[in-house]
């Protein structure tokens, strides 16, 4: 296979075929004869089944291709289409021609048909990607433009916007074909063009890619940022078109590569990072170290990647002895020290805090020293188990450290599992089962691949909550899955994962069959080319429905295609399915992978797609045994399958002691990755990953399904990964497993070339003698078709256009332009036909002329007739309009009555108006004696009946305006008499209306208010009888303790006077102190001291200054309440001492609040909760001075105190005395003249008439001067509801 497709790649670059190897041009020429080409000759032999070609540009060269190999090509060597249907071949050859040619040229782009096939360049072409490019593709059908993966993303976004209906972009390939980068570019394209408006919602999508490849790419021999899972990227837009979110869905994440790797590949790359990249502290807080330290990275290449500003800042510790020796990596897109504060900021873009980032970085630190856990076998276990080796007991409680689980029971986890069996009671008996070395190994690879796959998924999660969308009507999705590979060994890491994503690209192929010829059959959109001879004309867009060749009367078969709907059913059948029975073949006792071998092959007998190894076209794969493997035969060709590690790794699940010891885990992270994990019970219940793969790809595909589809080819030009470098095999190869050789097969079912009659024509106008050149081009075309002989399978004609079969429309292209002499007999042929054709019309000519003559005899007689009844019509036509029109005219008069009897009713103007009149009647007299003796046609006359009669119209209205006028100002007069005195009726009954509105909406607050006050009441008598009963409860206590503390204080005093005598005595013998234990406080101090600490806040250290700031400015409402509670106290405390310290002939002119209102507060008032803490009450009540408290009669003077309580406490206090300054006070300035209590302490509620209305309070408030008061003082001013009202919340 290999060799053969070398020479067949050096024949289809080196010498196209230049014409058709026709039969009709073959037998002219004698056998082994040489026939002439423009770049080559070729030796024909019939007796063999190859052609012999010998190549202008290689002379003595012979070059030995099968018939089937060989393909015609085009006229011109470096002529280059956008769209590779336009070419006048279409097949393998061509196609790739026309792609190495374009990639030569930095064109990595091309079409076939509408799907986009894009050659990886890489380096970076400038100005492919710019703004500039993006808005140049911005509303832009295919074609208009030249190819470009930004044509595709505005062309899924058009379909969305005009189908309303959600589209997708499929775009696949090989590891290392461009998908990444096309999927970013795709990305980039709609957030800018159509997310702009959305805010950082477009950054973090597009900050998402990094993020995913740094934990989901890796670097292998075919690429070195190989996506190693595949992943469905919904962009969502809301009713606007405008992007509102997104979602992302990824599938099928390599976890074997987290635990071995290939020669020359590495591990993911944020394990690279974390050691390139990560600070000095975090990497000696994780125990890193180079990559050759650690066994899941050692395995492959242990480079990193680095740029030149990177190598400066890399130490010598963080390198590998690989990298000392060979160097660093070098990739234009990748640097893991630069990558690792890239991946670290865009986590913190997507909101991810400092500590969920650290948690991260913590478990793959733990992942990378579960690998470095080594076993060796336990040579006094009797039951062959195994240990931890003692080199590795440092990574082992390093690992268990970062896993935040007890060291010795992961030690215990990894070296042996428990067992539950069912018989032994209820519960069962548990045993537990040593493991043996390599079961121990599976067992910590397994909990490595287990810890990070499920971090993965919480990193994807991660992300979907950064862009989330709160309404969508459509998405994009973006779909990057690897295409199909070929590889030596297929384990099962190919077959579950690589199956999987070969699978989906068979169902992706079929329903492109669907979608293409839906498409090749409706054309919305034309382009014609006519260039150098190659004429072609193309479909770019898929129409409403309308069918091209129905249009154009074609009566074409319905076309088919390739269906692999059989290959999918073996992989995902019920029963007979390879998934199913390799689940079922892991639930039995003792799975053996040779007997699932068998039952694939013997529950599959006869299938077309499934077939031994020893069948395969390699070597390699036919020493495989039937029981070994299995072949299947996808769609891009024939993959062997060795299915000896199949069922180990088809159960990645952790046994039982590894999930307990997981599920005690004191690492946050750790527990909210595996939160709800059910610990398995048994073989019959577990999960297998294919079953996984399979759901996953059911989900897949019905998304698919449900949206317009798009698809994007990515091309990998050659393995050195070098630009402009174009290896023939390899993208041949590639191109076939694309299906892009299907397409091909399937374009040639139809009509691809096409052309208009009259282009035809002018394109052959040239080779004509004149005499044929006059031809309508319909005529042309058809005569020159039955001239050639051309048979009418090869061509049809419609109503506009001629259809050409594939290639048909080249071969009739090269039988015009040969020799003149073959071109002569043609025009011979073309000219005896239409000789032919035009005898026949003059026979025809000849019938149809006997035909007239016997018309023209009928129609003579048939004119007398005609002409003695027109003669009647003239005169009838002539005098009719006169006579109709002087009675149009004479019925004017009695209009002109009308209007003189309306202009004697004027006052005003009246003998003008009729004089108006009269000359109205006299215009009137001499239009009907001018119809009655001027010849005037019927035209005139009506003319001059319509401008008689606009003119009495105006007339009319002018006067009956004037009439109007007059009558309007007298109604007016008498209107606005009357809408006077409505207008002041209206007022009064407004505001009458509005003082009762007024009147009923305050007494139903004062209802209600008094409402509240009576139930207040009522629970407050409840409380009072339970407090009654509590408070003899607590004195009887409280006399207890006053007993208590007698007897205590009493030992305590004879304790001092005993400390203070052997003081004495020790001084005066010069002796040391003698220390006397303290005496133990009483059971209610040490209650109210652990009430004390109880409290969430300690406040009782706190300044005054720092109480008043955090009332101000805190936000956490129980912290503000705290510092309330405790400033309150702290005022009554104050107030307490001042009363109690204060003069003895002091008056009482320093009270904060009259004194109902103070003797309240000796009452023990039980704590209410917070239900109300922002209610806003209101209080009045009168008071009388000292002064005045004594006098009678009407020498007493009385004021009121007015109160605003913010919740429980005061907000602003007010007392309007006679002849007194009022005194306004707000909390926050005036606190301490203020009343200290609480709502409940003042005992206000329980006043009947205390309670008044907020808009009476502040009016009374406003008018003493208060909010010039609450202005000044707006930024001291510690109430939420004032701060809120003077805007300062």
């Amino acid at each position: 296979m290999r060799s053969h497709r070398k020479i067949l790649m050096h024949f289809l670059y080196s010498s196209f075929l230049r014409n058709a190897t026709s039969s009709s041009l073959r037998s002219t020429y004698p056998q082994s004869q040489l026939l002439p080409f423009q770049h080559g000759w070729w030796q024909e032999d019939i007796a063999t089944d190859k052609i012999s070609i010998e190549p202008f540009d290689a002379p003595g060269t012979t070059i030995h291709a099968p018939y089937d190999r060989t393909y015609p090509a085009e006229e011109y060597d470096n002529k280059d289409l956008e769209d590779n249907c336009a070419l006048m071949y279409l097949n393998e050859a061509t196609l790739l021609h026309n792609i190495r040619i374009r990639y030569m040229k930095n064109q990595i782009y091309t079409y076939t048909a509408n799907i986009l096939i894009a050659v990886n360049p890489y380096y970076g072409i400038p100005d492919l990607y710019s703004s500039g490019t993006i808005k140049k593709y911005q509303g832009k059908s295919l074609g208009v433009l030249p190819p470009h993966v930004f044509a595709i993303a505005d062309k899924a976004f058009r379909d969305m916007k005009v189908t309303k209906h959600s589209q997708s972009i499929v775009v696949s390939g090989e590891s290392g074909a461009g998908k990444t980068e096309s999927t970013k570019y795709i990305l980039k394209y709609l957030c800018e063009s159509w997310g702009s408006r959305a805010g950082d919602i477009e950054q973090r999508i597009l900050e998402c890619n990094p993020l995913l490849e740094a934990f989901g790419n890796a670097k292998t021999v075919r690429n070195n940022n190989s996506s190693r899972f595949g992943k469905f990227i919904e962009i969502h837009f809301d009713g606007k078109n405008v992007v509102a979110g997104g979602y992302i869905s990824h599938y099928l994440l390599e976890k074997s590569r987290i635990v071995t790797q290939g020669p020359d590949e590495r591990n993911y790359h944020i394990f690279f990072r974390l050691c390139a990249g990560a600070p000095e502290e975090l990497r000696k807080q994780l125990r890193l170290g180079s990559p050759d330290s650690f066994n899941y990275m050692n395995q492959g290449c242990t480079q990193y990647f680095c740029g030149r500003e990177s190598l400066k800042t890399l130490s010598d510790s963080r390198k590998s002895k690989q990298y000392l020796k060979s160097g660093s990596l070098h990739d234009t897109v990748l640097d893991d020290v630069r990558d690792f504060k890239l991946i670290d900021d865009a986590m913190a873009h997507l909101r991810v805090d400092q500590s969920t980032r650290m948690s991260i970085y913590a478990l793959v630190a733990a992942v990378l020293h579960l690998g470095n856990i080594g076993f060796e076998e336990n040579h006094e276990d009797t039951k062959g188990g195994c240990m931890v080796s003692s080199a590795s007991e440092g990574n082992l409680s390093v690992a268990a450290t970062l896993l935040a689980v007890d060291k010795d029971e992961l030690k215990d986890s990894l070296i042996s599992r428990v067992m539950q069996t069912t018989k032994g009671g209820v519960k069962g008996t548990v045993i537990k089962v040593p493991l043996k070395v390599y079961e121990a190994q599976n067992a910590r690879d397994a909990l490595a691949k287990s810890v990070y796959s499920r971090m993965f998924d919480y990193i994807v999660l991660l992300v979907n909550q950064a862009i989330p969308f709160k309404s969508t009507v459509n998405f994009i999705g973006l779909l990057d899955i690897a295409g199909f590979e070929y590889f030596q060994v297929n384990s099962f890491e190919q077959s579950a994962s690589t199956t999987v994503m070969r699978n989906c690209n068979s169902s992706s192929m079929r329903e492109f069959s669907k979608s293409f010829f839906s498409w090749r059959k409706k054309a919305k959109i034309t382009v014609k080319n006519v260039e150098m001879g190659s004429f072609y004309e193309r479909n770019f867009d898929i129409a409403s429905g309308t069918n091209l060749y129905e249009k154009e009367g074609l009566n074409v078969k319905k076309i088919t295609w390739t269906d692999n709907q059989d290959c999918i059913e073996l992989i995902e059948m019920k029963i007979s399915g390879i998934f199913d029975l390799l689940d079922e073949e892991s639930k039995l006792p003792t799975p053996k992978y040779d007997h699932f071998s068998m039952e694939v092959h013997n529950r599959n007998k006869n299938h077309f797609r499934l077939s031994f190894p020893r069948k395969s076209k390699l070597k390699s794969h036919r020493d495989v045994r039937d029981e070994e493997g299995f072949l299947i035969r996808h769609f891009a060709g024939a993959v062997c399958y060795h299915t000896k590690q199949f069922i180990d790794k088809n159960n990645d699940a952790l046994h039982a002691s590894l999930e307990f010891l997981i599920k005690d885990s004191k690492n946050p992270l750790l527990q909210k990755l595996y939160e709800g994990m059910q610990v398995s019970s048994g073989k019959l219940n577990f999960s297998s990953v294919g079953s996984k793969f399979r759901s996953q790809l059911r989900v897949l595909m019905e998304k698919l399904k449900s949206t317009g589809t798009n698809f994007v080819r990515c091309i990998k030009p050659n393995l050195k990964m070098v630009d402009h470098l174009f290896e023939g095999s390899q993208i041949l190869s590639q191109l076939e497993c694309s299906g892009m050789h299907s397409v091909l097969d399937l374009m040639q079912q139809g009509f691809p070339s096409r052309t208009l009659f009259a282009d035809l024509y002018n394109m052959y106008k040239k080779y004509l003698p004149p005499e044929l050149s006059r031809l309508d081009p319909r005529l042309f075309c058809k005569a020159l078709f039955k001239a050639l002989g051309l048979s009418d399978k090869d061509f049809k004609f419609g109503l506009t256009k001629v259809f050409f079969r594939p290639g048909k429309f080249a071969e009739f292209d090269e039988i015009m332009k040969s020799d003149p002499e073959n071109l002569a007999k043609l025009i011979a042929k073309v000219k005896r036909w239409l000789i032919c054709s035009r005898w026949k019309k003059a026979q025809w000519c000849t019938l149809s002329v006997i035909k007239l003559k016997n018309k023209i005899l009928f129609r003579q007689q048939q004119i007398v007739m005609i002409q003695k009844t027109i003669r009647m019509w003239k005169t009838v036509r002539e005098f009719r309009p006169k006579f109709q029109t002087v009675t149009k005219m004479k019925s004017l008069q009695a209009q002109l009555k009308l209007m003189e009897q309306i202009a004697g009713q004027l006052k005003k103007d009246k003998d003008q108006a009729l004089n108006k009149v009269q000359e109205m009647v006299k215009s009137l007299e001499l239009n009907i004696q001018k119809i009655r003796f001027t010849k005037m046609s019927r035209l005139e006359m009506e003319q001059a009946h319509a401008l008689m009669m606009k003119t009495m119209d105006t007339q009319l209205v002018d006067i009956k305006k004037m009439l109007e006028k007059q009558k309007n100002r007298e109604e007016q007069e008498r209107l606005k008499k009357i809408q006077e005195e409505m207008e002041r009726e209206r007022k009064k009954k407004e505001e009458e209306e509005r003082k009762r509105k007024q009147e009923e909406e305050e007494r139903k607050l004062k209802s209600e208010m008094e409402a509240r006050r009576k139930k207040e009441e009522d629970e407050r008598k409840k409380r009072e009888v339970e407090e009654t009963k509590r408070k003899a409860e607590i004195d009887l206590h409280l006399a207890k303790d006053a007993e208590e503390n007698k007897r205590r204080q009493q030992v305590l005093d004879q304790e001092h006077r005993d400390r203070e005598l052997a003081l004495r005595l020790a001084a005066e013998d010069e002796v040391e102190d003698i220390v006397v234990p303290q005496l133990q406080r009483s059971e209610a101090v040490r209650a109210q001291r652990q009430e004390l600490l109880a409290k969430k806040y300690d406040l009782t250290k706190w300044k005054y200054a720092e109480l008043r700031d955090a009332i101000n400015t805190s936000c956490d409402l129980e912290m503000l309440e705290a510092c309330r509670e405790e400033f309150h106290r702290r005022l009554k405390v104050y107030h307490s001492w001042k009363v109690k310290n204060k003069k003895q002939n002091d008056s009482k002119k320093d009270e904060r609040a009259p004194e109902t209102i103070t003797q309240n507060s000796n009452y023990t008032v039980s704590k209410q909760n917070d239900k109300g803490s922002d209610v806003q009450r209101f209080f009045h009540i009168p008071f009388a001075r000292p002064a005045d408290e004594y006098r009678d009669g009407s020498e007493r003077r009385q004021g009121m105190w007015y109160a605003h309580f913010d919740g429980h406490w005061i907000a602003r206090q007010m007392e309007l005395y006679p002849d007194k300054q009022p005194v306004l006070l707000l909390a926050g300035i005036d606190d301490m003249q203020m009343c200290e209590l609480s709502i409940e302490e003042t005992g206000l509620a329980k006043k009947k008439g205390a309670e008044m209305l907020g808009k009476d309070f502040e009016d009374v408030w406003k008018k003493h001067g208060g909010a010039e008061y609450l202005k000044k003082h707006a930024k001291r001013v510690s109430s939420k509801f004032l701060q809120k009202r003077l805007g300062l919340l």
